[in-house]
């Protein structure tokens, strides 16, 4: 395959076959095997394309583009040439490694952002569009260490979960993918503008659908398995029984990837997929040094945010540690561990500050207080 910048007329071949009706991903990696770059293989004959693959592949390679294609190529050749925007090819240097293990692996990508971070090893943090806040809480601290630890977090743009690992991934040393089952020019949901322009900076958006399509519910699950492709391993943070989040991680078994999920209630509803996940076999993980520890991942260590005070254990008052173990290990709110410790408003609220300065506990919305994960 060619290093060189790709030409527009090499551009055109390779969108021709990306869009033609029927060509399915897998054939088609097999017909470039054979026959090299696109625009050989559009100069085959029927039958040797036939030989390769089968008659309505065949038909579908040599049919005449979509009447529409010459303006689908213009806003294409446009929107490369605007900063921070690639189309990826499967014979660019840049193509995602992860992807091509797969064995149908899309033949264009549209990229924006940061290219070298879909070179990076990743995993996906998925899960509920509903999610509770806890849920929420559990995915951004969860990305925001798995990004601390060097990895990437990749996910779909989704609300819920989705929203809360990008936002935690982009507050940590590493980055962040969105995967987006629309066009790369288009948001959707369109709340997540804001979202979509800080990870388009910081992070990367991948797509493999042409510019200008729309959300389409049957886009989610084929831009699920893209999202299984990139990543090392898949964490389902919540999930209800019947959730696009497993046929991710259905999707991601298959490619022979690591599925992580986070236990719940067996009252909560979104607990119950991924009560499912963990009893077909995924690994059940508490921490996201669970995560790393089942990907051989050595954690870096991540140098206080400026102002950021770090306590040792020893140094803690014994007020402090006797509402650390009034605190236990689930969210709290402050008149619950007023009771449990009897101890003073303004002492209980000093003692707070402390331990949520030092990196003991997390204060979480709706006056919640829960134990920082490494306690």
């Amino acid at each position: 395959m060619h290093t060189l910048p790709m030409t527009d007329d090499e551009l055109a071949a390779w969108l021709r076959l990306s869009m033609a009706r029927g060509l399915k991903p897998a054939p088609l990696r097999s017909l470039l095997d054979a026959f090299g770059l696109p625009a050989a293989l559009l100069g085959q004959t029927f039958a040797a394309i036939a030989a390769i693959t089968d008659e309505a592949t065949a038909r579908a390679v040599l049919a005449a583009p979509d009447p529409d294609f010459d303006r689908h190529l213009t806003n294409v050749l446009r929107w490369r040439h605007e900063p921070g925007n690639e189309v990826l090819t499967l014979g660019d240097p840049a193509y995602p490694p992860a992807l091509l293990t797969m064995t149908d692996p899309p033949p264009l990508l549209y990229a924006k952002g940061c290219l070298d971070l879909l070179n990076t090893r990743s995993v996906a943090i998925v899960g509920s569009r509903n999610a509770t806040p806890q849920g929420v809480e559990d995915a951004r601290r969860f990305a925001r260490a798995l990004s601390d630890a060097g990895l990437a977090v990749v996910s779909g743009l989704a609300l819920g979960i989705d929203a809360a690992a990008h936002r935690g991934a982009l507050g940590g040393a590493g980055s962040t993918i969105a995967v987006i089952g629309t066009g790369a020019d288009v948001v959707y949901p369109a709340i997540h503008h804001q979202l979509a322009h800080e990870i388009a900076a910081a992070g990367a958006i991948v797509s493999e659908w042409p510019l200008g399509t729309s959300a389409r519910s049957a886009h989610f699950p084929q831009r699920n398995r893209l999202i299984a492709g990139l990543s090392s391993g898949v964490l389902i943070v919540e999930a209800a029984m019947r959730s696009g989040s497993l046929i991710t991680a259905r999707l991601a078994n298959e490619m022979g990837r690591d599925v992580f999920a986070i236990p719940g209630s067996i009252h909560a509803p979104l607990a119950r997929g991924c009560h499912r996940m963990i009893k077909q076999g995924a690994k059940l993980v508490e921490t996201p040094e669970d995560v790393l520890d089942e990907l051989g991942w050595a954690v870096r260590p991540v140098a206080p945010a400026p102002g950021e005070v770090v306590s040792p254990a020893s140094s803690l008052t014994p007020d402090a540690r006797r509402l650390l173990d009034a605190l236990g290990h689930s969210p709290a709110t402050l008149e619950i561990l007023a009771v449990r410790t009897e101890m003073e408003e303004a002492a209980l609220q000093g003692t707070l500050l402390q331990l949520e300065l030092g990196g003991y506990l997390t204060a979480l919305p709706g006056g919640r207080f829960v134990r920082a994960n490494h306690n």
